[in-house]
């Protein structure tokens, strides 16, 4: 894989840094960017540079796009003197952007026509430290697409990526990459209710930050202790915690948001579900987790099962 030619475009806050570890990598690179100032750190290491996407397509095996988002990936792909026009029958497109499943499907049965391959490839995380410095492989990589060809790549994902995941097929991706950012940014909404609360009613935002941080949520217990024992086998009969204690909780903490005035709205629906769920007869006995099943309902009675492990 070290005499293919790589195309690499977008040479933003993430493409930027994205680009220079497949360089550091030593792989051949030919870079684009709408501004051409962008590309000067990759051009002092070496890089060459093309006049449009078509141009790096012609000259690639390869094609990488990081991009804002859908718009750009199908003007950048499919519009004048796009990855499109100059793309040959046996090269790569990946999409590193973070852009619809349903955009990157349908270009995949388009570039498909001209024998060309696409998978999609988001990346999750940051590659600069505090200070703004360049960190080597703490992406976590998501890639959608044909097995073979995510294989033949795979060593270019290693030399940006920390972890690189396969998916499935096309645009499954970019769905993993989706339902990461929904779940982190509303994971930071329940966290924010509950800090403005903590602080509002006396306690230091340091100190309320260290306690939720080495608290069970902090450590990261959802995903890896009480989802896997309960609501990912669909087994509820062990019960851990009880819709009494957790009602209870719950209730106390938003006793406390009508004290000091801090509304709580989705402290307040995790309530109400609680609330429904314990209200069911044949729940009312089963450890609380089994309330999230509420969800699986609204969904269209979707299951989320994972194996069992030994």
């Amino acid at each position: 894989m070290d005499e293919i030619n790589i195309g690499f475009i977008g040479l933003g806050n993430m493409g930027h840094h994205m680009c220079l570890a497949i360089m550091e990598s030593s792989y051949n690179v030919t870079v684009h960017d709408i501004n051409e100032e962008a590309a000067i750190p990759h051009l002092e290491l070496g890089a060459s540079w093309a006049d449009s996407p078509k141009e790096v397509a012609q000259r690639c095996d390869v094609i990488f796009t990081s991009l804002p988002g859908p718009t750009e990936v199908e003007v950048v792909a499919a519009g004048e003197d796009g990855i499109l026009d100059g793309i040959s029958s046996d090269s790569v497109w990946a999409d590193l952007s973070t852009s619809s499943p349903t955009l990157i499907r349908r270009l995949h049965e388009t570039f498909a026509s001209k024998g060309a391959s696409i998978l999609d490839a988001p990346v999750s995380g940051r590659r600069v430290d505090q200070n703004g410095a360049y960190l080597n492989g703490v992406l976590s990589i998501m890639v959608g697409g044909d097995e073979n060809t995510y294989l033949k790549l795979k060593p270019v994902f290693d030399s940006f990526g920390e972890s690189v995941t396969y998916t499935g097929e096309i645009g499954s991706a970019s769905i993993c990459k989706l339902m990461n950012n929904i779940f982190q940014y509303s994971y930071e909404r329940i966290l924010v209710e509950s800090l403005t609360l903590g602080v509002k009613a006396g306690v230091p935002a340091e100190i309320l930050v260290e306690c939720i941080k080495n608290g069970a949520g902090g450590r990261g217990h959802l995903l890896n202790v009480t989802l896997p024992g309960s609501y990912f086998q669909g087994k509820f009969d062990e019960v851990r915690s009880t819709f009494g204690i957790a009602k209870k909780d719950v209730a106390l903490a938003l006793e406390l948001a009508r004290e000091y005035d801090v509304p709580m709205r989705t402290g307040s629906d995790t309530y109400d579900d609680m609330t429904v769920a314990a209200n069911r007869k044949e729940w009312a006995n089963l450890d609380r987790t089994v309330a999230l099943l509420l969800q699986e309902e609204r969904a269209g009675n979707i299951e989320v099962r994972l194996p069992a492990k030994d």
